[in-house]
């Protein structure tokens, strides 16, 4: 089984969404993985509205593509976060942030991740993708001292908030995929362990994995993939370059994108140093039958460029496990009848 390759819209939604399909499917792309923020998707409106439906199927249908997930990263950032400060103002939309209140925000956001539940159920798409936020993330550091009790309190708020947005995905049928990542309540191996553990291990919650946010922690994502292999729900193609050359710091200095003074930056698939190779046959390894979908960050590569030649590089590595084992020739059992 061939699984499809999908451009994420994410980082085109400064572009209509019917010239982010066009463009998709004159490079060869099999469907998107729609954002749920420009022009690209109202999950609120996609809940209720059939004719809303039946244009995003459209505009997809006319490009030849399909949608396998929705992303809805930015809404569910603010679900759990603590703060909620001037970094949500500039990236929700009125209908959530309201006034500004930090508990309202939060009740707004977790109130549009289950129309997105809803929109995707009656795009056809069974997985949304996603980030919750977090209430401790701002005590990574461990300093001032952080008591055991605080990170519990973290988890359980994490849970309380989700459980119910969860039950929603539940009732229609649709799958959550948080992508662990620095700023989330799961952003590495244990922390992923801790969360799926805090939630109960709701068969709905699971993982959409995306190599980059690991590279650059010296965590194994190829071992991760087998680790978490029933709750891989979702793939990003998305690669890391590191430059830790004793100047440049893993922490990055508050340095922008492609800053040669940065400890790593987000590359386009295939350029940086992501084991490609090893996590597609680990992929194989698992099942895992859904779509890869390429996510285009690269500070120093023109969007236009890097999305077709991310396409090329996952379709040339994204092979097939064969149909038979190599040394199935070598059984008596294939020769003829003497």
């Amino acid at each position: 089984m061939t699984r499809p390759v999908t451009l994420f819209t994410g980082q085109w939604a400064d572009l209509p969404f019917e010239e982010v399909a066009r463009l998709a499917g004159e490079w060869g792309y099999d469907g998107l993985e729609i954002a749920a923020w420009g022009d690209h998707l109202d999950p609120n409106r996609g809940a209720t509205d059939d004719d809303y439906i039946a244009e995003k199927l459209a505009v997809l249908e006319k490009n030849g593509l399909k949608v396998y997930a929705i992303s809805n990263h930015l809404k569910g950032q603010a679900v759990c976060d603590d703060p909620i400060d001037q970094r949500h103002r500039d990236m929700l939309p009125d209908t959530v942030w309201g006034d500004g209140d930090p508990e309202g925000v939060r009740q707004r956001a977790a109130e549009e991740l289950k129309n997105t539940a809803r929109t995707a159920a009656r795009l056809g798409a069974k997985v949304v993708t996603g980030f919750t936020g977090s209430s401790i993330w701002k005590y990574v550091a461990m300093f001032p001292p952080v008591s055991e009790e605080l990170i519990e309190a973290g988890y359980r708020d994490f849970a309380d908030r989700w459980n119910p947005i969860m039950d929603v995905f539940d009732e229609v049928g649709v799958k959550f995929a948080l992508e662990p990542h620095p700023s989330e309540i799961a952003y590495d191996y244990w922390t992923t362990q801790r969360t799926l553990e805090a939630i109960g291990h709701r068969e709905s919650f699971g993982l959409n994995w995306d190599p980059s946010h690991m590279v650059w922690q010296d965590l194994d994502p190829v071992g991760f993939l087998w680790d978490f292999r029933d709750r891989i729900y979702h793939v990003h193609c998305k690669d890391t370059k590191r430059r830790l050359n004793g100047r440049n710091g893993r922490l990055s200095s508050h340095l922008p994108w492609a800053d040669p003074r940065r400890g790593w930056d987000f590359i386009n698939t295939g350029h940086g140093d992501v084991p490609w190779e090893d996590a597609f046959r680990m992929l194989n390894a698992i099942d895992y039958q859904g779509p890869l979908s390429v996510e285009w960050e690269d500070a120093g590569m023109d969007r236009l460029v890097g999305a077709p030649e991310a396409l090329a590089f996952v379709r040339r590595f994204a092979f097939d496990a064969p149909a038979a084992a190599f040394d199935a020739a070598f059984s008596t059992k294939a020769q003829p009848n003497e």
